[in-house]
């Protein structure tokens, strides 16, 4: 499944609201106790810990670039005596 612009933007835009969400400095003075032994702020980051698995599960599923695995898998006439393809020129170069 090739990512779409509004998939990427919207799991972006979730990232950082992840980011802003990880500080939870309005559970740093509750003392509550959740099932009666576990500090509410743990609970918490256990619970966000959970979500951001979902949302890596969601970035490599719909935002992964497909076509460097594509690149990686694919064996051309440019390969090297081992078999592995090289890339083109230019073609994942840093700018």
């Amino acid at each position: 499944m090739h990512p779409t612009h509004s998939m990427k933007k919207l799991l972006t835009g979730t990232a950082i609201a992840m980011l802003i969400l990880h500080q939870d400095f309005w559970l740093w003075d509750n003392t509550n106790l959740v099932f009666g032994f576990m500090p509410v702020g743990l609970v918490y980051h256990a619970c966000f810990s959970m979500a951001v698995a979902i949302l890596a599960v969601l970035a490599i599923t719909f935002a992964w670039p497909h076509e460097l695995i594509e690149w990686a898998t694919t064996k051309d006439e440019g390969a090297g005596t081992d078999g592995e393809a090289k890339p083109k020129d230019n073609q994942y170069k840093i700018r």
